[in-house]
């Protein structure tokens, strides 16, 4: 459907003569093709203009490679000058600054003491190995304050100018920066804390990875000095160990001695109460180490068994000699036989009986002799069995004897028995007592040993040290600070890098930005001329504000770039509008591709600073494609059909940042735009976009609310359309929908127009 505007009225005549063109153009014909082809050539192919040269755009969108190394060839001065005064410099630099020699010494931290020196419950275990944590806190031990005054005070260092700034005057340009906040004032400082910034700024100490070694360097413009130094930290080092070692074994014998005064009045006071105790309770310790009582105890009970042993013995013996007079047997028992009183009868009685044994040989048994003998051998039988009941009687008298001191023995006993169960409590005391005295009379000793080993280890000259040095600092004849060649490279290179990646740089944004540039086409002559014309700022004409200045009777190149001026203008107004501007319909009366040129121009100058893409709505899809990186995208028929989607059809611009949709690829239906999905489509990119730029051309086949709903209008005039006829228009687009509507001055000049240069918008 057409817009309300081309419609017939009393002024029908004004308003066919202002759009008289052809209704449609469904498919771009040989000149609409060869002007796109002139177009594309125009803007890849540009040669520089003998006045200002420029380098051609980049055909794909990447980097040209190839004008990036015309521009450092072309720019080489920028990049030659600087490198070689920063050569020169760093030169001079390296040359003048005083050099540093630099010595070290290494510290091996093996934590051995001497077995010798170990306490002796110590000596049969194995010291554990440092580990890192160890190591690295000796390393603060090198770098401790205490260690820098005394190295400092050894070498004078405080005497050097090297080491104190003071000495050797301080330059105006030290003492601005001090003003301004770079580096310390020395004169704000005390000489102490001057002379250890300097000590530490030289001083590098730190651990060899894996490992338990410690070095320690030290740099000094004198390298005697440095190696001095160094070789005083070491040894510093295993002083400052050796001190720390002797004032621990120090301090340990002085809380030693004040402890075993006081643990010797404990032991004597607790063995006092003890003894106190003990004469009290009547716990007198005997032999063995007990007490009187139990001891008294055990006599009596041993008395007591003897006792009952005696008397058992001695009525056994009784009893049998009893037994042997009762039954008439000889009496053999040994009592019997060692009796005194018994052996002489006895040895008589064998020799009565020998005799009788004698005469019995020879004389009968009533014979005198015989008689005599068998009466003396018979009375002394008498006397032999008397002396045996006198025998028995005895013991029968020690056995009563035994019993009656078993009992006496009992009852003492019994007596001591009761002494001692009434005596258990206090010696239970006692023990505790005992015990308390033992225990502190042992802590005592434990002491005394301690002392005696920590005063040992106080007057040992060399107390043993956790490190021990391994390599001493030499003297150093080659500097360590600067490192001249390094420096110079350095300082060479980047400069290089820098100079020229500023080139660089100048050049991708001079390819990348948005510019206009205007080229000369040949004109009828043989002669072929390219200029680049400033554009020149001009107030931008709305016809409906104001009256436009008269049209000019022919165009030249300063008309060309009032039509720049005109769009930029126009652009900077809808960047101003905001919100307001997000959809501009672009139409008018030209031909399609001075509309679509117009609106690419403008649509660039907005895409310098926003987000901006332009819906080709009039098929001029061969000029589009000619700008686009991607010729042979799909456009919005394809989106229609459901053959491609929103990232297929988005493309982007060769020259700006600007993205591009086209209408479709050649031979697309028309119909296809006047599908409800292309409104669709269109907000959907609104809500995507800053600015959505709809290139309608004529507007003769599109739907009015795709190009009037919440947008405004760009109208591009033919240049012949006279001033009443724009008048109305910009009347009749108002009153169909559009928010406001701007008229330019005359279209951007297509390529193929002769009487006019060609200008195109980068």
């Amino acid at each position: 459907m057409r817009l309300a505007f081309w419609r017939a009225g009393k002024d029908k005549a004004v308003i066919e003569r202002a759009v008289s063109k052809p209704k449609t153009e469904p498919k771009a014909g040989p000149k609409e093709a060869e002007a796109a082809s002139e177009v594309e050539a125009t803007r890849v192919e540009a040669k520089p203009a003998p006045v200002a040269p420029k380098q051609a755009p980049v055909e794909s969108g990447d980097i040209d490679l190839h004008a990036l190394g015309a521009a450092l060839a072309r720019k080489r001065g920028w990049i030659i000058v600087p490198t070689v005064l920063a050569l020169v410099a760093s030169i001079a630099a390296v040359n003048l600054v005083t050099p540093r020699y630099k010595s070290e010494a290494r510290i091996l931290i093996d934590g051995r003491e001497n077995v010798f020196l170990r306490p002796n419950s110590d000596r049969t275990e194995e010291r554990q190995a440092l580990d890192a944590e160890a190591v690295t806190s000796q390393v603060q031990l090198v770098l401790s304050r205490e260690l820098a005054r005394e190295i400092i005070k050894k070498n004078k260092l405080a005497e050097r100018p090297e080491f104190d700034p003071v000495l050797q005057g301080v330059s105006p340009l030290k003492s601005l920066a001090a003003l301004v906040g770079i580096g310390r004032d020395p004169f704000s400082m005390t000489p102490e804390e001057r002379v250890l910034d300097a000590y530490y700024e030289r001083l590098q100490a730190y651990a060899v990875d894996k490992s338990r070694v410690i070095v320690v360097e030290f740099q000094s413009a004198d390298p005697d000095l440095a190696a001095r130094v160094a070789n005083s930290i070491a040894d510093g080092y295993l002083v400052l160990q050796q001190d720390a070692r002797q004032d621990q074994a120090k301090n340990a014998s002085q809380w030693y001695a004040s402890r075993i005064d006081e643990l010797r009045r404990n032991v004597a006071e607790a063995e006092a109460k003890a003894e106190d105790f003990r004469s009290k309770s009547s716990l007198f310790v005997g032999t063995n180490n007990t007490t009187l009582s139990n001891q008294q105890m055990g006599e009596v009970n041993t008395q007591l068994n003897n006792a009952r042993a005696l008397k058992a013995d001695a009525e056994a013996k009784a009893r049998l000699i009893r037994e042997m007079l009762q039954s008439g047997k000889p009496i053999e028992a040994s009592e019997v036989l060692n009796s005194e009183s018994i052996r002489g009868p006895s040895q008589q009685r064998v020799a009565l009986r020998a005799q009788l044994a004698e005469q019995s040989s020879t004389l009968l048994g009533n014979h005198p002799r015989i008689k005599e003998l068998k009466a003396q051998l018979a009375d002394l039988d008498n006397q032999i069995r008397d002396e045996a009941a006198k025998i028995a009687r005895s013991l029968e008298n020690d056995a009563r004897f035994a019993s009656g001191r078993v009992q006496e023995l009992s009852a003492s006993l019994e007596q001591l028995k009761k002494q001692a169960t009434s005596t258990n409590g206090q010696d239970v005391q006692l023990r505790a007592l005992e015990r308390e005295a033992k225990a502190q009379r042992d802590l005592l000793e434990t002491y005394l040993a301690k002392y005696r080993e920590a005063n040992t280890r106080e007057t040992i000259d060399t107390a043993p040290t956790d490190g021990r040095i391994i390599s001493r600092a030499i003297v150093s004849n080659t500097p360590a600070y600067p490192k001249k060649l390094p420096i110079v490279l350095i300082a060479t290179i980047a400069t290089l890098l820098l100079s020229s990646g500023v080139v660089v740089t100048g050049e991708l944004l001079r390819q990348t930005a948005p510019r206009a540039v205007a080229a000369v086409v040949p004109a009828p002559t043989p002669v072929r001329q390219e200029r680049v014309v400033e554009p020149v700022v001009e107030p931008l004409v709305d016809p409906v504000m104001a009256e436009p200045a008269p049209l000019q009777p022919e165009i030249t190149a300063d008309a060309d770039v009032s039509e720049f001026a005109e769009i930029e203008h126009l652009a900077e107004r809808l960047r101003a509008a905001g919100a307001a501007a997000k959809k501009v319909t672009v139409l008018g009366t030209a031909s399609g591709e001075a509309i679509t040129l117009s609106t690419l121009t403008l649509a660039r100058h907005l895409a310098r600073d926003a987000r901006v893409v332009v819906v080709d709505l009039a098929g001029a899809s061969l000029t589009i494609a000619a700008v686009s990186v991607d010729t042979t995208a799909p456009g919005l028929a394809e989106l229609m059909q459901g053959e491609a989607s929103f990232a297929q059809v988005i493309t982007r611009d060769k020259l700006s940042r600007l993205h591009l949709v086209m209408a479709g690829r050649p031979g697309f239906d028309r119909s296809l735009l006047q599908s409800p999905r292309v409104t669709l489509a269109v907000d959907a990119l609104l809500r995507a976009y800053d600015h959505v730029l709809l290139d309608a051309g004529s507007a003769s086949d599109l739907p009015a609310e795709l190009l009037t709903a919440h947008a405004r209008a760009v109208v591009v005039p033919d240049a012949s359309m006279a001033q009443d006829a724009r008048t109305l228009m910009c009347e009749q687009l108002r009153g169909v929908g559009f928010s406001e509507v701007t008229m330019l001055t005359r279209p951007v000049q297509p390529s193929n127009a002769p009487e006019a240069p060609r200008v195109v918008a980068a």
